[in-house]
């Protein structure tokens, strides 16, 4: 049974790959890609800063970069709303549905 650490990593990880598959996937106009690029950018950074949480020096320093990781997943969720919300994508290919869920 892998830990909670892992298992998040896991997540992260998953959540990236998604992100590289919806680039096939996402329309060619200038508004798509920007937006895009924005969740692109955003989306992986949460991973790997969530990487840099795990190796922590102590425990201000697992604080500052875990908020960062939250701040950077927060920003993905804008972007995904936005893309979303604005049918940058068809939704019904389920594509979308992989990295935004509606609240």
């Amino acid at each position: 049974m892998t830990g909670f650490s892992d298992q998040m990593s896991a997540r992260f990880l998953t959540f990236a790959v998604n992100l590289f598959n919806l680039e096939k996937q996402i329309c060619k106009r200038y508004a798509c890609r920007y937006n895009y690029g924005q969740l692109f950018r955003s989306g992986t950074s949460g991973g790997a800063n969530y990487e840099e949480v795990r190796a922590g020096e102590s425990t201000a320093d697992f604080i500052l970069k875990m908020q960062i990781s939250l701040k950077e997943l927060r920003e993905s969720h804008f972007w995904t709303g936005l893309i979303y919300a604005a049918k940058l994508i068809d939704s019904q290919d389920g594509a979308l549905s992989l990295i935004h869920k509606e609240s």
